[in-house]
C-alpha cells in the first residue's frame, strides 16, 4: 500500500521513518560516497543535499572536516551541484556536471572529477570501481510498504544506487503524481559472466518492472517534499540554429529518397540543448521525413510537441527534462502519454547494444571539430571542462548513422569552431560520419584525411576562416594523415595572445 500523503504523515512512521531533510542530512558522515537519482536537474533530490550542503558549512566554520562522494547519472540541479559545490562538500564527482560552481572548483583543482560514458556508470558501480555506497538518496513519486519505489520524471542510474548502497533516503515529492507509476521501466543486466541479451527490439518495447524493487529494511527514512524539477526553459531558435536544423533535416530527407534509410525511417537519438531542439523542430517541420520514434537520453520540449502534432509517434528516454509549463501539461494529460513515453535506466537507453539493434540515427553537438572529423565535445582550449562526455559517445560509436553539430563560429565570429586539430578529442574520426554547421554538410563516410580536410574546410568552415584552413592545409600536404605538429594549434596560439582566431600565421 502507498504511503499516506504529508497530511497523514505520522502514521507512516509505522513502516518508515518520517524525517526532515536535516533529519536525514544528519545521518550521513564525512567521507560517503552518495548516488543520487535523477537525469539532468529532472528526478533530482532537492531537499536533503541542501540540508547537507548547510551541515557541510557548519561543520567546516567549527573546522571540522564534512566533504562526500558525489555520483550521479548525469548533470543535475542547483540544490545538488550548486549547493554542496558552494559549501565545498564534494570530494568527487563523476560522471557528468553542468554547474558553474561546481565547474570552477573542478578546473581549480578543488573538487575531483572524472568523466565517463554514462552507459557504463550504473556497471561500474556495482563492479566495485567507484568504491562502497554508503547512500542512495532517491526522489520518489511513490514508495510502498514492500519496498516499490516509483520514480518522478527520470531514471538515471537509481536502480544500481538502490541495489548497492547500504541505505537509502527517499524523497516523496507530491509534485509528482503517483499516477506515475507505469512510466518507466526499470531493468538491470545480469552482470558478467551471466549477461544475456537485453530484450528490446523496438523502442516501446518493455523488459522491467515499473519500480524499484528494495527491500524495505534498507529505506532509513522518508522526506516530504513538494518542490518542482530545477529544469530552465530553451532560448529560441537563432537564425544560425535554424539552419543548422535544416541542414541536418534536408541531408536526412535525400538519404532517405537514395534508400540510405529504410523508407519508415530510423528511431533518433538526440542531444540536449537549443541546437538540439531547432534539428528536432526542423525535422518535425520538413515534409518528407515521416513519422518517427525517439530512443534517447534527455525528452525535452520539442519532442513532447511534436509528440502532440503525431510527428513522433513514441519517445523512450532517461528523463523528461522539459520546461515547468511542458511538465505541467504532461501531467495534466497523463492517459494520452501512457501508452507513447517511456523512461529507463541510462544503461539500457544508452547500451550500445540496443543501439545498433535498434539502427539509431545519433545527433550530438560539438565544441569544435577538426579537418579530420575527430570532436571536442568537453574541453575550451583543450584545458577547462565544460560539462563532460555524457552519453554522446555510447550513441556516436554504435549508430546506424552519427551527426555531429556545431556552429562554425563561436564568440561573436573570434573563434572558427572548425581547426586543425581539435584541443581535446573525445569522439574520434572513425565514429564520426556526418559533420554538420551553418554552412553545409560534410559526409565523411568513405573519404580518407585528405579528402575530409577539404570537405570540411568547404562545406562546414565560416567563410571567414577558410582561407586560413587551406593554407594550412597546403602547407601539410604529404603522409596519409596531412598534419603539421608545427601549426596544428597555431589558431588555438593565436587565440590565446589576441582573443581571436583570425590572422594567424602559420611556420612555413
Amino acid at each position: 500500500m502507498p504511503l499516506p500523503c504529508p497530511t497523514s504523515a505520522p502514521s507512516a512512521s509505522a513502516q518508515f521513518p518520517v524525517l526532515t531533510a536535516p533529519e536525514a542530512a544528519a545521518l550521513i558522515q564525512h567521507g560517503d560516497t552518495l548516488g543520487f537519482s535523477g537525469f539532468t536537474p529532472a528526478g533530482t533530490p532537492k531537499a536533503v543535499s541542501r540540508a547537507l550542503a548547510l551541515r557541510a558549512q557548519a561543520e567546516h566554520a567549527a573546522g571540522n572536516p564534512f566533504q562526500v562522494g558525489v555520483v550521479t547519472g548525469a548533470s543535475t540541479g542547483p540544490s545538488v551541484d550548486g549547493a554542496l559545490a558552494a559549501a565545498n562538500a564534494i570530494s568527487f564527482r563523476t560522471p557528468y556536471q553542468s554547474d558553474p560552481n561546481l565547474r570552477q572548483r573542478i578546473n581549480s583543482g578543488e573538487t575531483h572529477f572524472f568523466d565517463m560514458h554514462l552507459s557504463m556508470l550504473p556497471q561500474n558501480v556495482r563492479y566495485g570501481f567507484l568504491g562502497k555506497f554508503s547512500w542512495a538518496i532517491i526522489e520518489a513519486s511513490d514508495v510502498t510498504a514492500d519496498g516499490q519505489i516509483v520514480l518522478t520524471s527520470a531514471v538515471g542510474a537509481a536502480p544500481t544506487f538502490c541495489r548497492v548502497a547500504d541505505r537509502i533516503i527517499i524523497e516523496l515529492n507530491r509534485h509528482h503524481p503517483a499516477a506515475l507509476r507505469g512510466f518507466h521501466d526499470i531493468y538491470e543486466p545480469v552482470d558478467p559472466p551471466h549477461r544475456s541479451f537485453i530484450p528490446v527490439f523496438s523502442p516501446s518495447d518493455r523488459a522491467g518492472t515499473p519500480y524499484i524493487r528494495v527491500d524495505p529494511k534498507k529505506i532509513a527514512g522518508v522526506v516530504f517534499t513538494d518542490l518542482p524539477d530545477e529544469t530552465a526553459g530553451f532560448e529560441d531558435p537563432t537564425p544560425v540554429t535554424t539552419q543548422i536544423g535544416q541542414n541536418v533535416a534536408n541531408f536526412l530527407a535525400s538519404e532517405l529518397r537514395r534508400g540510405a534509410i529504410p523508407p519508415s525511417f530510423l528511431p533518433l537519438q538526440s542531444g540536449v540543448g537549443n541546437i538540439a531542439n531547432a534539428v528536432l523542430g526542423s525535422l518535425g517541420a520538413h515534409p518528407d521525413i515521416p513519422k518517427f520514434s525517439m530512443y534517447t537520453e534527455v525528452i525535452q520540449d520539442s519532442v513532447i510537441e511534436l509528440m502532440r502534432s503525431g510527428k513522433i509517434e513514441f519517445a523512450s528516454g532517461v528523463s523528461l527534462t522539459v520546461s515547468p509549463t511542458v511538465l505541467a501539461s504532461i501531467y495534466k494529460d497523463l492517459p494520452a502519454f501512457r501508452s507513447r513515453l517511456l523512461l529507463r535506466p541510462q544503461e539500457i537507453s544508452n547500451h550500445p547494444e540496443v543501439v545498433r539493434r535498434l539502427g539509431l540515427i545519433s545527433i550530438n553537438t560539438a565544441i569544435e571539430a577538426d579537418l579530420f572529423g575527430n570532436i571536442n565535445s568537453t574541453h575550451i582550449l583543450g584545458r577547462n571542462l565544460v560539462n563532460g562526455i555524457g552519453g554522446s559517445g555510447d550513441f556516436t560509436r554504435n549508430a546506424f548513422l552519427s551527426i555531429f553539430t556545431c556552429p562554425s563560429t563561436a564568440k561573436g565570429g573570434k573563434i572558427s569552431t572548425i581547426v586543425p586539430l581539435v584541443s581535446h578529442m573525445d569522439h574520434s574520426e572513425h565514429s564520426v560520419q556526418i559533420l554538420v554547421t551553418e554552412q553545409g554538410v560534410a559526409d565523411l563516410r568513405g573519404k580518407d584525411p585528405c579528402e575530409r580536410m577539404h570537405l570540411i574546410i568547404e562545406k562546414c568552415a565560416h567563410p571567414d576562416f577558410r582561407d586560413e584552413l587551406r593554407r594550412y592545409a597546403k602547407l601539410s600536404e604529404g603522409g596519409h594523415t596531412p598534419q603539421t605538429l608545427a601549426n596544428a594549434f597555431a589558431m588555438h596560439q593565436q587565440l590565446l595572445r589576441t582573443g581571436s582566431m583570425r590572422g594567424v600565421t602559420w611556420n612555413e
